[in-house]
């Protein structure tokens, strides 16, 4: 029976979904926001040598509890959800309201940061630079050119699906945004366009099946990675984190330039940041809308008494925390 909190798990999952379809917003960044995030990388982590070991001995529901799978799976029907409920009406905002739009989540990012900047009990010099460092990376990651030529083959497609993966994990940073610069977000696109019109070759399930082991490894081995970072060394992992966010605000800065203007999709348009020229309506309702949404998770962090962290029992299961609990 889905209980209440499978119902908050549906909900996360469809603001995640609907994140990562926004250039410059990954479902990373969501899930740092709705206090998620290290529970869904400890999550993914446990698909491992003792989930195969379970499964193997036919304990199916130890495999379950072992790698959170209720969690996951409320998540996922949630993120495929809201990837497909919202993906019209926010191609229609980015569309023919971009100003606005990014405005929003320019101040909803930029307060997500300085949540994720107390969550830091101690500062010392080693914090700020891993700051400076992490939105310096972010903001160089997401001004990068599209790569034009890209290598053909196979092995392409798996480090493709491999480093698109990583990046969606990472708040900041948009795994959509990573193919499009390798080169392979059009080609990826199509295969699963053609897929779904049960257009199907030896080739494509070929080549689908290699992104998707390059996915598959990224997201377990990256997690893991990610998992022994947020255990040992959170303090430093949560200032570079604060820093990605910070720098990919580059992305979605709301006054910009169409490079592209003859070019449609969304996805493959290139802009420019300016500042605005002259102060008009329009350029001070974005930035009102900038500061309503910074405002707002201010205040929603500080009626909810900011993030609460799950914790871990001795045999590596999630806790709810109490901000988790009903």
């Amino acid at each position: 029976m889905i209980s209440r909190e499978d119902l908050k798990q549906i909900g996360r999952g469809f603001l995640m979904g609907g994140a990562d379809i926004i250039p410059g917003v990954s479902g990373g960044t969501m899930a740092l926001i709705l206090n998620i995030y290290q529970r869904l990388v400890a999550a993914i982590s446990r698909f491992d040598l003792e989930f195969l070991s379970l499964l193997k001995q036919r304990k199916f529901g130890e495999a379950a509890r072992h790698c959170d799978s209720r969690f996951l799976l409320f998540l996922g029907i949630g993120a495929v959800s809201g990837i497909g409920g919202l993906a019209s009406l926010m191609h229609y905002l980015l569309h023919d309201h971009r100003q606005p739009t990014s405005a929003v989540f320019f101040g909803l990012i930029a307060a997500s940061a300085v949540i994720v900047a107390r969550m830091i009990p101690r500062w010392k010099p080693a914090e700020a630079v891993l700051v400076i460092a992490g939105a310096a990376v972010a903001y160089w990651v997401v001004g990068l050119p599209l790569l034009t030529n890209p290598p053909v083959g196979t092995w392409y497609l798996f480090v493709a699906g491999l480093i698109a993966i990583c990046a969606m994990i990472l708040p900041g940073i948009s795994g959509a945004f990573i193919l499009l610069i390798l080169g392979k977000y059009t080609d990826i696109t199509g295969m699963i366009k053609q897929f779904l019109k049960l257009d199907w070759s030896v080739d494509l399930f070929l080549s689908l099946t290699v992104f998707s082991l390059g996915c598959l490894c990224g997201l377990i081995g990256f997690s893991k990675f990610l998992k022994w970072l947020l255990e040992r060394h959170e303090t430093q992992m949560l200032a570079v984190l604060c820093g990605l966010m910070i720098g990919s605000l580059r992305k979605i800065w709301p006054f910009k330039v169409d490079l592209t203007p003859d070019i449609d999709e969304l996805k493959l348009k290139q802009f420019d940041n300016i500042w605005p020229a002259e102060w008009t309506g329009e350029t001070l309702f974005a930035v009102g809308l900038a500061a309503a949404a910074f405002l707002a998770v201010l205040i929603l962090d500080r009626v909810t008494h900011g993030h609460e962290h799950p914790t871990h029992s001795e045999s590596g299961s999630p806790e709810a925390s109490p901000a988790q609990e009903d």
